[in-house]
């Protein structure tokens, strides 16, 4: 059974900066020779949204509103999947959730999408 755990959510003021983390269980981002991974974000009452993804190959793609703030990354030796967020802005709060395309399509588009992480709160706020 793959799983997706998220960590590292929290409260922070304007420009700060923030770390999540996406701890993969039950499926092994080097052995597999294609995936992509994503970070969506969901503010109360608005649509997910995708924020960053990355593939196998390590091609990164990211909504422009994130551009130059978002850092998305891999880590094959602890199999986790991470979003370094700086210059955090209030538009930013949100449940940031991981997911999982088993086919590596690289999309930010929900649908496209396999497994998912419960999800980690950032807030964003003076």
């Amino acid at each position: 059974q793959v799983l997706l755990e998220e960590s590292g959510g929290g409260s922070v003021q304007p420009g700060g900066s923030l770390r999540l983390s996406c701890a993969v269980s039950g499926f092994s981002m080097r052995d597999r020779d294609r995936w992509s991974m994503c970070w969506f974000r969901q503010a109360p009452g608005k649509q997910r949204e995708g924020v960053a993804v990355i593939d196998k190959g390590g091609s990164t793609r990211y909504r422009p509103d994130v551009l130059g703030r978002f850092d998305i990354s891999k880590d094959y030796v602890m199999n986790t999947l991470t979003l370094q967020m700086s210059g955090l802005k209030p538009e930013d709060t949100a449940k940031y959730y991981c997911a999982l395309d088993f086919r590596g399509r690289g999309m930010l588009d929900s649908a496209w999408y396999d497994i998912w992480g419960q999800g980690a709160q950032v807030s964003v706020s003076l």
